[in-house]
């Protein structure tokens, strides 16, 4: 039987709807064996080195954070988490207590990561005053006023989370991201297993 483009736009419906069912069944496994993160997103970039954005500079009112730049990530040691955050968002007011925990546990030792922020389309007078009140976890922080930073890496809302990991030849490398506040719960589950090989 000769195959017409008739018979193979018949077939279409038919391989979308087997797509969506492979889907669909690889949610519920991971679901099922509890490592399925519906915010887990595997965006183009993840896989894929940290992408070109304008240097950020450092929040006026704390000089001894230095901003954010493309070469920093060029000649990282440890992994970072980057988190992208502004003080007009609720939900980063619910996240930063994990994240100074999580900052708090990292300094009693070698820290096999750095926490780094993007604030995102916020005054620094405003960023300024919720890190104090909310007591800062990052060790490099840069202001993304205009937002392009934040296009460049692909950030559509915040809070929003990166792992990056060293790598020399391509100057750091996406391999997680997340939509949504960070709990101790997604980062033992989504984190710690890119860590356990880093020194």
């Amino acid at each position: 039987m000769k195959l017409t483009r008739r018979h193979l736009l018949a077939a279409l419906p038919a391989l979308g709807a087997a797509g969506l069912g492979a889907g669909f069944v690889r949610m519920l496994h991971g679901l099922n064996q509890g490592h399925f993160d519906p915010r887990a997103i595997n965006t183009p970039l993840t896989g894929q080195p940290v992408p070109d954005f304008p240097t950020l500079s450092p929040l006026p009112d704390a000089p001894a954070l230095p901003g954010l730049a493309r070469e920093n990530f060029q000649s990282l040691k440890q992994p970072v988490l980057l988190f992208i955050w502004a003080s007009w968002c609720l939900p980063c007011v619910e996240e930063i207590p994990f994240i100074r925990q999580l900052a708090t546990s990292l300094v009693n030792r070698t820290a096999p990561l750095a926490l780094w922020g993007l604030c995102y389309k916020d005054q620094p007078a405003s960023a300024a005053r919720w890190l104090e009140q909310a007591g800062n976890p990052f060790t490099r922080l840069g202001m993304d006023q205009e937002g392009q930073a934040a296009i460049d890496w692909g950030v559509t809302g915040v809070p929003e989370a990166f792992l990056i990991m060293p790598a020399p030849q391509t100057g750091g490398r996406i391999v997680w991201h997340r939509t949504g506040g960070l709990t101790d719960a997604l980062y033992q589950a989504h984190i710690r297993p890119h860590l356990e090989g880093t020194p």
